[in-house]
Parts: structure tokens; sequence; C-alpha cells
């Protein structure tokens, strides 16, 4: 489990500037500094009680819970309120409780949660953003899509690839571009009697092949009593890492980033 980080003076005084800004358009005076840092460390502590164990402990996702600094809901609440509605409802069909927070309690984890989202701008996150990954250029990469890549002989962007930027975002899109894990391989078995039969690949050792035919029936022969040829379409993608340079890389993920 990593250890509790401390909170910076860098997102001490964002969280400062944060709520001057949200108390001013609201015609009201802005926190003082210490009274800032004093929320955003009992918001912290709050937080480790109650939150951490799903959230982890620097709000960055935990075993169960996403990252709350990428949170588009935190992110974008800039008064309290949607987090406060989201913390006392929780949300059963997430598994989270709701919280019988007192109105200073909730307003000590809102301001520790902004802490953590300026901490993240500053640098200090563990994950990579989506931003992160939006450099390259959209026209080069659906060249190399339809044409040095390879890529539309076995994928089409309005078919199996069509709305994949929705589905997936940021790393986990240029993961899944770079190797696709999860992908069914496929198998046809030639049995001695000349009879070839195909399905999804259910195992293979130097032993044994075995597969699961349209009906979802589980079926297995002997390596040496049979010819079999095995379908992998994650090869392909192993095929590229000798071949891919930066460019390529960054222009293909600019280019899937926009099939929604």
């Amino acid at each position: 489990m990593k250890q509790i980080k401390e909170i910076s003076l860098i997102a001490i005084l964002a969280v400062s500037i944060a709520s001057a800004l949200a108390v001013q358009a609201a015609g009201q005076a802005p926190q003082p500094a210490n009274e800032a840092a004093g929320a955003v460390s009992a918001g912290n502590a709050l937080f480790q009680q109650n939150c951490a164990f799903c959230h982890g402990r620097d709000a960055m996702g935990g075993e169960t819970g996403p990252d709350l600094t990428q949170s588009k809901l935190v992110r974008s609440d800039t008064t309290g309120e949607k987090i406060a509605a989201v913390v006392r409802a929780g949300r059963p069909d997430n598994k989270m409780p709701a919280f019988n927070f007192s109105a200073q309690q909730i307003d000590s984890l809102v301001a520790y949660l902004r802490a953590r989202i300026a901490a993240a701008r500053a640098g200090d996150r563990r994950g990579v953003d989506p931003s992160d990954l939006q450099t390259g250029n959209v026209a080069a990469g659906m060249a190399y899509f339809n044409g040095a890549g390879g890529c539309s002989n076995c994928h089409s962007p309005t078919g199996d690839l069509a709305g994949i930027a929705t589905r997936y975002q940021g790393l986990q899109l240029e993961e899944r571009m770079l190797y696709p894990k999860g992908a069914k391989s496929t198998v046809a078995v030639t049995l001695p009697s000349g009879q070839t039969i195909s399905g999804t690949l259910a195992y293979l050792d130097e032993f044994t092949v075995a597969l699961r035919d349209s009906g979802g029936t589980y079926r297995s022969w002997p390596t040496n009593q049979v010819k079999y040829r095995v379908d992998a379409p994650v090869d392909a993608h192993v095929t590229l890492f000798s071949k891919y340079t930066d460019d390529d890389i960054h222009n293909l993920m600019a280019y899937l980033q926009t099939l929604r």
C-alpha cells in the first residue's frame, strides 16, 4: 500500500487560490490560507478513514474505486454541491455506501480533493491523462492504419472499432492498440479422417490442442494425432513492435481517438 503523501505547499496554495476565486465569484470574502490548509488537513484525515480503502490513499484510484483526481464530476464541481450529493447518497450500483457527514466535513473533503487535483496537475500523479497521448497527426494515423500498418486488413473503423474511443480512453486505448489483451485466437483442427473442426482456441500445449466449437462444446485432441492451424490476431500487433516508430504510435493513437 502506498504511503500517505504529504500535502505539498504548492497544492495548498493552489487550493487557497481556487477557494478564493470561487468565493469571490459568489461575492464572499476569500478564505485565509491557513484556514484552507486546515480544511485540507481535516479532509485528508476524513478521506483516509472512510474513502482511501477504495479510492487509494492519494485519491488516485485503489482496488475498487476510480481515480478521483481524474473524475469529471469532481473536477467540474466548483461549489462542492455535486460531491456532497454523491457522498451523502452513495452509489449503491457501484457498492459505494452513503456517508452522513456534516456540512463542515463535506467542505473539508472537497478541499482535500481539490488539493489532490492541484497536485496531479503539478505532476504529482500516478496515471497518464488522455491529453498526454493526444500529440499525433490524425491524417497520418489514418494513412498508417490503411497502409503501412496493415490495420485495415483485420479492423474496420465502422465495424469492430466503431466507438472504440468512447469505450476506452487514454492509456487503456493505447494498451489495446499495442497489445489487445483478451483477443480470441481461433484454431482449425484436421482429424486423421480429413475432417476439419474449427472454433475458439481453448487450450494448447505440446501434448494437447483444444477448442470450443460454435455450439460452445469443448473438444480436445492429442497434438501428435491431428494437424492444427492457429490464427492469433494478437500476433499481428506483436509483429509491429519492432516496426513502429514513435511517430507511427502517436499518429495511430490520434486517429483511433477520433473513432467515437
